[in-house]
């Protein structure tokens, strides 16, 4: 994982980072299942690239949602891997399953 994409490993660590960070906050939530460890895994290489290109115009977190179960239930996320783009802790964008480079940044673009 990219050295500019965050890792809390509870619920007050990701609360945190969202109340630090000056720009939006991408929180990229993954699982640990069997069904969802492959594709985090090829989202880590995507979003790390994402988090280098797009340093500081966006905090990239990525989230696991067993560590931070206050976080998954309160942005309604249900599955892994899972995106969701805040904006002083709000949200402005949902998205599921695996994503290229480019669909992230059409993602991100019309709020970064």
């Amino acid at each position: 994982m990219a050295k500019l994409v965050h890792q809390p490993r509870e619920d007050a660590e990701f609360d945190f980072i969202l109340r630090m960070s000056k720009v939006p906050v991408l929180a990229y939530f993954t699982g640990t299942w069997p069904k969802a460890i492959e594709p985090c895994r090829a989202m880590d290489l995507v979003i790390g690239g994402i988090a280098d290109e797009y340093s500081g115009r966006l905090t990239a977190v990525r989230t696991d949602i067993t560590r931070c179960p206050s976080a998954t239930e309160r942005y309604g996320v249900t599955g892994a891997p899972s995106y969701v783009l805040l904006k002083q802790g709000e949200a402005v964008a949902h998205g599921t399953g695996p994503m290229t480079n480019s669909e992230v940044r059409d993602f991100l673009d019309p709020h970064v």
